[in-house]
């Protein structure tokens, strides 16, 4: 008779299978259980003098500086910790550098293991999956890109409370009915600001009001005149006052994170061999666009022009580039760097059946920034363009902006890692393109049934054969 493990009874004594211990890949490890106030470090067994394998530290620079020294003096060449909120941000940064291999580990893949009650347990446990090398860790870009990375966030963080401010703005004029966002487009534009100035200056009267108005304005000076016709309630204007006070503080500060990210980019290392590119021609500068000549240091520290690919522009890329960094050593292809993004379709599989290829759900702020240079080329009559309404029309929308946010990222991929110009390809050229990739598939499908795929036309032509005699 044989066992469930296709042995002889007879057979290897026990009759039960064999089974190889896992390997140590990292014997000098430690886990850190990262906390606001606290942290609570575990060492290999043995290693400490005190036989305490498990210390906690307090959080303060001081206690940091004794944590690394514990840790050397326990042989750790590498430590594994969880990304909490921010507060992992300075252990990380002093133990890298002191020389350690710092792994940070997303706290989503371990919050499914089981008994880890306590945070002594939490950090033993991140020790011994460390150990064996089953901890993977996650993305942090080099040290110049993670410096612009933080400018690029903080001056998105401006962008959004000032854009507060003008809906702050926006009550105030609708609570004492003057109409000013239905005559103009924008009322933090050239005219809105001047007739915003002019009210708060204590001007009241609608047509002194409307001969602020920009020769651009859509909009004559009757229409805004009868908009501008109000109740003038003080604790309203008090509002307003307020609201423009802060968006004006605002737009100083972003400035001025425009001046740090100009500076920062021109310390940062030189892909381009030195060459500059065409400045680009005038026209329209969009709103929250930087004052300086954004365009020529991204080209200068990646090396290529990314701008040139359809729906990207200087700001989107400088989103992706803080990002990700300029080199995509990271990512082995284009599909583990569209996985990382959280743009290509999910694979569950069961039993051999597909259930869903939705894909994961993410935060990544490069995938956010190229969903919306995807949705903007609705109308662009580009191949990019051409490829979002074909998947729209097959699917629906929003799994169209995803899979042609894949094809950007795939292009960004693709240009920084090889370093090459992006060829620019019009909607008729991937139409054909896809009409030759659509006949190839019915090509080969006929020949695994046996058949022949012939041209209509070369039917009709071909002529036919004569009556036997």
């Amino acid at each position: 008779m044989r066992d469930r493990a296709g042995r002889g009874r007879g057979q290897g004594g026990t009759g039960q299978r064999q089974r190889r211990g896992l390997e140590r890949i990292n014997a000098n490890a430690a886990g850190i259980d990262v906390g606001c106030n606290e942290h609570y470090v575990a060492v290999p067994p043995g290693r400490d003098a005190e036989e305490r394998d498990v210390r906690s530290f307090r959080s303060f620079t001081c206690d940091l500086e004794q944590l690394s020294e514990w840790l050397r003096l326990c042989g750790v060449t590498t430590v594994a910790m969880e990304s909490t909120g921010v507060y992992w941000i300075p252990l990380y940064d002093l133990l890298e550098s002191k020389g350690f291999e710092v792994l940070l580990v997303d706290p989503r893949g371990l919050k499914r293991a089981p008994g880890r009650k306590s945070d002594v347990l939490d950090c033993q446990w991140l020790q011994e999956l460390h150990t064996f090398g089953l901890l993977a860790g996650a993305f942090r870009p080099k040290e110049q890109t993670a410096a612009l990375r933080a400018y690029a966030r903080q001056r998105a963080m401006l962008i959004a409370y000032a854009s507060d401010h003008i809906q702050h703005m926006q009550k105030a004029l609708t609570q004492m009915n003057v109409k000013l966002r239905s005559v103009i487009t924008d009322i933090t534009g050239v005219t809105g600001q001047a007739i915003i100035r002019a009210i708060l200056d204590g001007e009241r009267d609608p047509r002194a009001l409307a001969s602020l108005r920009h020769e651009a304005c859509h909009n004559d000076e009757a229409t805004i005149a009868d908009a501008l016709e109000g109740t003038w309630r003080e604790e309203h204007l008090f509002s307003l006052r307020q609201a423009f006070e802060l968006y004006q503080t605002y737009q100083e500060k972003i400035a001025a994170c425009d001046a740090a990210i100009e500076a920062h980019m021109g310390r940062m290392d030189d892909r381009s061999g030195g060459t500059t590119l065409k400045p680009p021609r005038r026209g329209k500068r969009r709103k929250n666009q930087p004052h300086f000549d954004l365009r020529g240091h991204l080209y200068r520290i990646a090396g290529v022009d990314l701008t040139r690919i359809e729906g990207l522009d200087a700001l989107t890329v400088l989103k992706v580039i803080s990002e990700v960094g300029t080199e995509m050593t990271p990512w082995p292809t284009r599909k583990h760097f569209t996985s990382w993004l959280g743009v290509c379709p999910g694979s569950t599989i069961t039993g051999g059946k597909k259930l869903s290829s939705r894909t994961k759900p993410s935060a990544n702020r490069a995938a956010e920034a190229l969903r919306v240079a995807a949705q903007s080329l609705h109308q662009s009559r580009s191949w990019l363009g051409a490829f979002l309404r074909r998947k729209a029309a097959q699917k629906d929308m929003p799994t169209a902006i995803t899979a042609t946010a894949r094809k950007l990222a795939e292009l960004i991929y693709t240009l920084l890692k090889r370093g090459t110009e992006y060829v620019t390809r019009t909607q008729d050229q991937y139409e054909m393109m896809h009409r030759q990739r659509m006949l190839a598939g019915m090509a080969r499908s006929a020949r695994r049934f046996g058949y022949v795929l012939v041209p209509k036309d070369a039917v009709l032509l071909t002529p036919e054969p004569a009556p036997a005699q």
